[in-house]
């Protein structure tokens, strides 16, 4: 009984974060270049002296769904898609480098290229300044160029290029903010094998349907979990019943 309390204890406690996790995922089902969360238990023993038969789960591994979204057209000059494995590089609150794969991006009123999130989008040479008044195209290597208005089309100027890496997946890990960032924190070079498409963005490679179907089978597990308890708090029950007649 000792055992079955620990088990069921620990079981239900992690199924209820393996259910944050999907309802997570779930909620990010439309967010742009989202890539879903996965979790990974196990049932460990107890050690201690006198503690051989009690057992309780842990989180054994947390990690992420790497699989690319679907490509969505916007015809929109200043959304980008990754085609494949890469990301794009951008700098964080604290100026360190963190790469994304939400291609959406802005120009500040600073003429700086940012994302939706108002995080500059690193260059070669640094964050990436847009002249005004221009028309803006972006190349398959990253490279931005510009065209002022109302000049010809071949008065073309470049003005920097995205900074593309791709770190080995097994190097990566999502910080608090949503950003990807190095484990070992070693500054990356460019890849130039990377490229993007413009005009489109990366869907969340989230499953709905397969998400919905694992938030149920976690209810019922949960459920289960639940009833193991409460046949334990059961036996316990008549055992002092037995005891008191004794």
């Amino acid at each position: 009984m000792d055992r079955l309390i620990y088990t069921a204890m620990t079981g239900a406690k992690h199924i209820m974060e393996q259910q944050a996790t999907t309802a997570h995922n779930l909620a990010n089902a439309t967010t742009t270049g989202f890539r879903s969360q996965l979790d990974s238990f196990r049932a460990v023993p107890v050690l201690g002296d006198g503690l051989p038969t009690r057992a309780f789960v842990v989180d054994a591994t947390v990690g992420t769904d790497f699989s690319t979204g679907s490509m969505q057209s916007t015809g929109r000059e200043l959304d980008v898609a990754i085609q494949g494995k890469g990301w794009l590089v951008v700098q964080k609150a604290d100026g360190s480098e963190g790469f994304t794969r939400h291609g959406s991006l802005k120009i500040s009123e600073n003429g700086i290229l940012q994302t939706q999130g108002g995080l500059n989008v690193m260059g070669d040479a640094g964050p990436i300044t847009i002249p005004p008044d221009v028309s803006i195209a972006i190349a398959k290597d990253g490279t931005v160029s510009t065209v002022p208005s109302g000049t010809k089309p071949n008065a073309v100027e470049v003005v920097g290029r995205f900074k593309l890496v791709n770190p080995p997946e097994d190097n990566l890990v999502r910080g608090d903010d949503g950003l990807f960032v190095t484990k070992d924190g070693v500054a990356l070079d460019s890849d130039i094998t990377v490229s993007i498409a413009g005009g489109m963005l990366e869907g969340s490679n989230v499953n709905v349907v397969e998400s919905m179907v694992s938030m149920i089978a976690l209810a019922r597990s949960f459920e289960m979990q639940m009833k193991l308890l409460t046949n334990a708090e059961s036996n316990a029950a008549k055992a002092s019943q037995i005891l008191a007649l004794g």
